[in-house]
């Protein structure tokens, strides 16, 4: 069995679903620190033809605890600003109606904390691009340890033959004599975006959120540029 193992962020980018298409089981890393101006709480749009972050903004003293107990600060009116903002910059893309559910998952303000939040508009997007990986949170699994231990931890539990993993790990990983410490293999994502037409724009930008892989190609194309089956060809 194939494991993936990554944090929640918002609004991932193409990548990140990549990760958990090729993925027989995905684990929601949600109990790792939350940290300050990572893609934990933010991420990007195009805003008149240049990126823009959305961000999501976290309670005050909220800096020391997991994502999973870190609580979305809903008295800044921010849900509101960022559902007006999508609105008005995809509104007019060819599959602006696409992004109904996520929508929905942005205003919805039972979602107060930040890795619940993170988790619905993940599984939201992975059921309307049919992904159907089998995905799991960490903090259900009551699994102590840090960093590689941890991680072998987990995927011992779960019974992973291969653990798939972003190249950005390879470094702490090779650190960490995963392989030296574990018969499970190791195998690197390997997931290179081609462009794709961005409604009215000269200049391609490139990992940006679902959001704009969505407006532009609608569900269906996106599930294809996922899972590098999308081509630009008639």
């Amino acid at each position: 069995m194939i494991v993936a193992i990554m944090q929640p962020t918002y609004l991932p980018w193409a990548g990140y679903f990549n990760l958990v298409a090729r993925a027989d089981c995905f684990v929601f890393l949600n109990d790792a620190q939350y940290e300050k101006g990572s893609w934990h709480n933010r991420n990007r749009v195009l805003v008149a033809g240049n990126p823009h972050w959305l961000t999501v903004p976290i309670r005050h003293g909220e800096l020391t605890k997991t994502i999973a107990q870190t609580y979305v600060d809903d008295s800044r009116g921010w849900r509101s600003k960022q559902l007006r903002l999508i609105e008005h910059n995809y509104g007019r893309h060819p599959h602006a109606a696409d992004l109904a559910p996520l929508l929905a998952i942005i205003g919805e303000t039972s979602f107060d904390r930040l890795a619940d939040l993170n988790v619905a508009l993940i599984k939201s997007a992975l059921t309307a691009l049919g992904i159907g990986t089998e995905t799991v949170c960490s903090s259900e699994l009551g699994i102590p340890g840090f960093r590689t231990e941890r991680l072998i931890a987990i995927l011992s539990r779960l019974g992973a033959k291969r653990y798939l993993s972003p190249r950005g790990a390879a470094g702490y990983l090779a650190a960490d004599q995963f392989t030296e410490r574990t018969s499970i293999a190791l195998e690197f994502q390997r997931y290179e975006p081609q462009p794709y037409t961005q409604w009215r724009q000269s200049r391609y930008e490139s990992h940006l959120s679902i959001l704009d892989v969505v407006a532009n190609l609608g569900w269906r194309k996106a599930a294809a540029y996922i899972t590098d089956e999308y081509s630009t060809s008639p």
